[in-house]
């Protein structure tokens, strides 16, 4: 073989048909992308499914068939540039995770109809040998009966909604072949170094570890295994078999898995064979006694399940750095991993490394001759299957980070097309002090950026530094006692029209005030209809609820018979007593006072923050205020069906506390599935909703999860939630680095029936802005006190914090 090669003098693939391949062996090839699950959202149950999910499709493929599927890993810079960068957080954001170094995963499989579809006997195949190839002028009867089989095989893949096959085309096919050929360098086209001491392309070594005989396997293998970072004590957190050789293997790799499907009658003659000659040698050494075992055993399946499929097979994994040095440390790395798995790998060297390098092409992988393969059922092969990718990003969504190297990664929690969930409502779940207001910051912000409308009822001041960044898009409303939120239900703009709409909403205003708790009658309805009606009919400005008490006082006396409603009807006696609570030198009158009239700027405003803090505990303020607030949200969130919402309410637990607030949060849920919009709760435990019909609606309606750690445990949301096994063991595996370089807090989502852990880190501008409490976060607030300018504070604390590190 020659030390150098140009493989463009010798080109692998001879003609492309969309994914179908003709290559210069005459190998038919059908080349597909495969998309699989992201890595940690698999259960051991799931692993079962897939490997049995794939046996069903593979075993159904022609005698004679090779089924080779190629991960390959490549470290990369991670690009921002699809990041959002239009505000200030969101261009640090994108600014902090530009360019970090990550592994990313391309997953392919290639079903392959070899020219000659007996194995070879001999080993170190040359594909670029120049040898006469008759190639066929069309297909043959087995070629098109082949493609046939491929089809059906990933239309039953593609069953599973776990998988996805994406055939290749032409374009991706031959960018492939360059890429692999050229050693996976960038920038430049470079030649091939094939010698006996090294194999090298442009900037990398290569080198390689291989799985290719019986005698490689230790006692078992299996579909997954325990996660050793992850499992602890009362729960395994599992992982593919071979996924420590994956995305948990640090350097440049792929991974080659070979299967050539083989004539199971045939074999069991061959093993038969085999075995009496084994026998007749297994007192000569320890290893013909193993090899008498497993043939022994691989023999016994294939007469007891008629389900077996025997192949033959290999599993390789090639790697590559820049220099000799760190290929060594990557060699020695894999055959730890492969330790780990009580496999004993080959390691070529010489021409053998030149061989595996050229024939782990997929094109070329049936030069690899009976001595390059393991005998074994295709159970047992698939369980060396790599069935788990990188996170998986959504076109547009909220921007949380992946659990490898912290990279952003964008889900779609809103899901306008409902491909995952019917209810885009949200619940946050953590103790105190875990963060849950720091990321309910997080999801607001990006939500806010990407002009959704919100409103924020907060019992505990922490939305105050956020929507400060946003100074003229905002307002925050701050009950102070005696003094009312400047929220008028019955103010209208001169000229306009009263509605049938606006008297509904006036209607139910009232009848929360009139009979809280108790619910009202059509006839009651209709009744407060007719009279809020005549009311504006003949009381053209001034609109309040005073005016309107002023107004059924004075005509008390005819009014009922005026508007032709009976007064077994309404009570107007009755309904003018109630009311005076709230008029007048009433008790809470003040929270109706008619001053300055800001209703009507509620309307300009996409983020409005009420403060309820001081109210808290005051069950009948705290009723009413929440009452003010809905009829705020229906001139603002829910005035325009077409605009995006969003209602929080933080501190959800302390609103809790009486019933009437809890019947007034329901409201919202039933009457946001007729808005374009979502509400969310942020509580410290799911044992602060009361276990009543009431939560149960709101849970029912609830479909978007986070959790944070709780270190008391989650069995109460397993059991409220419907959570399976393992969205537990996944919130058991929760780990916190709030000390490290990378600093950050891991959250449990689930959107619908998908879960997975995700990392929150955020740049320093955006973990300032969200602070909520502690030294810190006063700082920041003196600085606003000083600048009136809550970016340049941010800034400024920033810099202060730098200067401290830097004289330490």
């Amino acid at each position: 073989m020659n030390t150098t090669m140009n493989f463009h003098e010798s080109y692998p693939i001879l003609d492309v048909d969309q994914n179908r391949i003709l290559a210069n062996n005459g190998n038919i090839v059908y080349a597909y992308r495969v998309e699989l699950p992201e890595i940690y959202s698999l259960s051991e149950s799931d692993f079962e499914e897939l490997h049995g999910h794939w046996f069903q499709a593979l075993k159904s493929l022609p005698i004679g068939t090779l089924v080779h599927k190629q991960d390959i890993y490549r470290k990369t810079s991670y690009d921002a540039g699809r990041l959002p960068s239009d505000t200030y957080l969101a261009k640090a954001t994108r600014d902090h995770f530009e360019g970090r170094e990550h592994l990313s995963h391309e997953c392919l499989i290639f079903f392959i109809w070899p020219k000659n579809r007996a194995i070879n006997s001999s080993a170190l195949i040359n594909p670029f040998a120049k040898v006469s190839k008759k190639l066929p002028e069309k297909l043959g009867e087995g070629a098109e009966e082949f493609g046939k089989s491929v089809r059906d095989t990933v239309g039953f893949l593609n069953n599973s909604t776990k998988l996805k096959l994406l055939p290749f085309n032409q374009a991706a096919m031959i960018q492939y072949t360059d890429a692999y050929f050229n050693g996976f360098n960038e920038g430049f086209d470079t030649d091939m170094v094939l010698e006996k001491k090294k194999v090298q392309v442009g900037e990398h070594w290569f080198g390689a570890m291989a799985v290719n005989n019986e005698a490689c396997f230790g006692d078992t293998v299996q579909t997954s295994r325990p996660n050793p970072h992850y499992t602890a004590d009362g729960f395994l957190f599992h992982q593919g078999f071979i996924d420590g050789c994956g995305l948990a293997f640090p350097g440049n790799h792929i991974v080659n898995q070979i299967i050539h499907l083989d004539d199971r009658h045939k074999w069991r003659k061959q093993l038969e064979k085999r075995l009496e000659e084994l026998s007749k040698s297994s007192n000569f050494g320890s290893r013909n006694k193993m090899l008498y075992d497993r043939v022994s055993d691989t023999l016994s399946k294939l007469n007891q399940d008629d389900s077996a499929s025997i192949i033959r097979g290999q599993l390789n994994v090639l790697c590559w750095a820049k220099d000799q040095q760190r290929l060594d440390r990557s060699l020695s790395e894999l055959t730890a991993c492969f330790k780990e798995l009580d496999i004993k790998p080959y390691c070529p060297v010489g021409k053998s490394r030149i061989h595996y390098m050229l024939n782990s092409y997929p094109m070329f992988s049936s030069n690899f001759a009976d001595t390059d393969l393991y005998v074994t059922d295709l159970k047992h092969a698939l369980c060396l299957w790599i069935n788990s990718t990188n996170y998986r990003s959504d076109k547009k969504g909220i921007i949380f980070n992946d659990r490898l190297e912290n990279i952003p990664v964008v889900k779609d929690v809103w899901d306008e097309e409902k491909r995952r969930i019917k209810a885009r409502n949200f619940a946050i779940f953590a103790p105190t002090g875990e963060g849950k207001s720091f990321l309910a910051n997080n999801i607001l912000r990006q939500y806010f950026e990407q002009n959704v409308r919100l409103v924020i009822i907060d019992l505990g001041g922490s939305y105050a530094k956020f929507a400060q960044l946003y100074a003229n898009q905002h307002i925050i409303l701050k009950y102070e006692p005696g003094k009312n939120l400047g929220i008028n239900p019955f103010y209208k703009t001169p000229g306009e029209a009263v509605t049938a709409e606006w008297l509904e909403d006036l209607t139910n205003f009232l009848i929360e005030l009139y009979v809280p708790g108790e619910g009202s009658n059509k006839a009651q309805e209709v009744a407060l209809k007719k009279i809020l009606r005549s009311y504006y009919e003949r009381v053209k400005k001034g609109h309040c609820l005073d005016g309107l008490y002023r107004y059924v006082q004075d005509n008390r006396v005819n009014l009922l018979e005026e508007l032709d409603i009976d007064s077994s009807y309404f009570n107007l006696t009755n309904f003018l007593h109630i009311l005076s609570e709230y008029v007048g030198d009433g008790l809470y009158s003040f929270l109706f006072k008619a001053g300055e009239d800001q209703s009507h700027r509620l309307e300009d405003k996409r983020l409005i923050v009420f403060e309820l803090d001081e109210v808290r505990d005051n069950r009948e303020v705290l009723s009413v205020m929440l009452k003010l607030i809905k009829s705020a949200i229906q001139r603002t969130i829910w005035q325009n069906r077409s605009e995006q919402g969003i209602i929080l309410f933080d501190e959800f637990a302390k609103q809790l506390k009486f019933d009437n607030v809890l019947e007034s949060v329901e409201f919202y849920y039933q009457a946001i599935r007729k808005q374009n919009g979502a509400i969310g709760i942020v509580l410290q435990s799911i044992n602060q909703l009361p276990e009543n019909h009431t939560s149960a609606t709101i849970l029912e309606n609830t479909q978007v999860i986070y959790s944070l750690r709780n270190e008391k445990g989650y069995g109460a949301l397993r059991d409220r939630l419907n959570l399976t096994s393992h969205d537990v063991d996944q919130l058991r595996s929760i780990k916190n680095d709030l000390k490290g370089e990378r600093k950050y807090t891991e959250i449990f989502i689930k959107i619908g029936s998908e879960s997975n852990i995700y990392r929150l880190e955020v740049p320093p501008e955006a973990y300032a802005a969200y602070l909520t409490d502690g030294s810190e976060n006063q700082t920041i607030m003196n600085l606003f006190e000083k600048t009136h300018d809550m970016e340049l504070a941010i800034k400024a604390f920033i810099n202060q914090k730098e200067q401290k590190n830097e004289n330490k």
